[in-house]
């Protein structure tokens, strides 16, 4: 072989290692970026001609494809739709939209995701006709259906989700007023936008999912779990460290007054402890509290429980909020009893719940568990993670107690679970002059192994404006779904 041969030969060769680098590079190293950008209409496209996955909870299919005689190929059914709405979402090849699960996971139902790589190549070597992966979502079928039914069967405004406390898996996320995503997911162009038209024309505003996103509610006195809890993180509190017990309380700095929920006196006597301030949720208590700790300890506790962060489960939450400027006095008073401008998620007081329960560690909040490839082989496997520690494990161990005696001896009574122990606060939530309150409920169970915790709201009052506790209707709910959970 001639040098020009050899030489010839040697570019040929590299130019052929540069074509397969570069392809892999597109094929695989960037595939999940360049699918998800918007101006790639042709894998859009492409996603709506290949059998998509379904989507998967507790076995039971809550997502999946049939045969159609459009051009589509296939079209996206949703059994029970009504329930598991805020977590599949819809997809809807003609208007080109998709939300929800159908969204966040479209690359791995569609079969075009990264992790789908080999799993594609064996099929084009096979001349097997392209199938996206399914997805198996944290989501318990019986959770879901005991928050759904608690919910609707009274006519709820609201949400609820439930998580498992020490991996931060959701199994439950109910949304309501609830609506059917297969009226949004047929090929009749005209009967989708009919059909979106007047669920977005709707003030009740279905297509919100208030379990995540929508508009945020003030937590009102399950905010008390954070403020209670900076105050053992500081080391300079303990439950029975006492504050001055009165009937009204002027806002730092201004002439507002402020009371407890009975309109008197905490426990009646001079003092009370923060053990009892809990118990007996006093608003007045509670705003001394925040006001010796201070607006920057109150913030970083929040924080380290999830607020001002957008978590992706994968579905993308709203940040719950605790103001990021500094707040004087008597903003910080508010604060302590969850008013003011403090605002938040049931996925976010979930959270702050499954923090406590946890040992003080607050796990970051996940819905899918993994996706799997037509020949049912795992592709994608999610593994529980640390979003932060928000207190020491004997603060939480102190926090549980505190929260069981709430539901045994407090003001959270109606979350009581015949022979096991529940932690738990409730929340009855002002939102101005004359208008109805936004009822919570937050709590654990068994206060010993927690399994799950959970959080409830439930907006518009219950339908009792002003009349409704937290208590009396979301506490209710939040136990059916422990109850759920649990085998009860």
């Amino acid at each position: 072989m001639t040098k020009e041969l050899r030489r010839l030969t040697t570019i040929v060769i590299l130019m052929f290692i540069t074509l397969f680098v570069s392809t892999s590079v597109i094929q695989v190293v960037s595939a999940d970026e360049l699918n998800a950008n918007p101006e790639n209409t042709r894998t859009l496209y492409d996603s709506f001609e290949v059998q998509r996955g379904s989507i998967i909870a507790g076995g039971q299919e809550i997502a999946t494809s049939v045969p159609s005689d459009d051009i589509y190929a296939w079209q996206r059914q949703y059994p029970d739709s009504e329930m598991w709405a805020a977590a599949t979402g819809y997809l809807n090849p003609v208007l080109r939209s998709a939300t929800g699960l159908e969204a966040a996971m479209s690359q791995e139902l569609s079969g075009t995701g990264s992790s789908a790589f080999f799993s594609r190549m064996e099929r084009i070597f096979t001349g097997q006709d392209p199938q996206g992966s399914s997805v198996r979502t944290s989501l318990d079928p019986d959770a879901q259906k005991a928050a759904y039914d608690a919910m609707t069967e009274a006519g709820y405004t609201g949400g609820v989700v439930a998580i498992e406390p020490d991996t931060g898996r959701i199994l439950a996320m109910v949304s309501t007023p609830d609506y059917d995503a297969n009226a949004l997911a047929t090929h009749d162009a005209d009967a989708t936008n009919a059909a979106y038209d007047q669920l977005l024309a709707d003030e009740s505003k279905p297509l919100s999912n208030r379990a995540i996103a929508g508009d945020l509610n003030p937590p009102g006195s399950t905010f008390k779990l954070v403020t209670v809890s900076a105050a053992l993180s500081s080391g300079e509190f303990t439950p029975e460290s006492k504050l001055p017990d009165v009937a009204s309380y002027t806002l730092p700095g201004t002439s507002t007054p402020i009371s407890n929920a009975g309109g008197g006196k905490c426990a009646g006597g001079k003092e009370v402890t923060i053990a009892d301030a809990l118990r007996l949720s006093c608003n007045i208590p509670m705003a001394e509290l925040a006001v010796e700790l201070g607006d920057q300890a109150l913030r970083e506790e929040a924080q380290k429980y999830g607020f001002n962060t957008s978590f992706e489960t994968p579905l993308p939450s709203t940040a719950s909020n605790y103001p990021v400027d500094e707040l004087d006095d008597a903003q910080t008073a508010l604060s302590g009893f969850g008013q003011g401008q403090v605002t938040a998620t049931p996925l976010q007081i979930a959270m702050v719940s499954a923090g406590i329960a946890n040992g003080g560690d607050v796990m970051n909040p996940t819905m899918v568990d993994e996706v799997v490839g037509p020949d049912l082989s795992a592709q994608l496997t999610t593994q529980p993670s640390v979003f932060d520690q928000a207190l020491s494990g004997d603060d939480a161990a102190t926090m549980t107690d505190l929260m069981v005696n709430n539901v045994n001896d407090g003001v959270a009574g109606n979350a009581r679970i015949d022979g096991v122990d529940v932690g738990g606060k409730t929340g009855t939530a002002e939102n101005g002059d004359g208008e109805p309150y936004s009822l919570w409920f937050t709590g654990f169970a068994p206060a010993d192994d927690p399994q799950v915790a959970v959080a409830v709201v439930v907006e518009d009052g219950g339908g009792q404006g002003q009349s409704g506790s937290g208590d009396t209707i979301a506490a209710p709910i939040a136990k059916r779904v422990m109850e759920a959970v649990l085998g009860r």
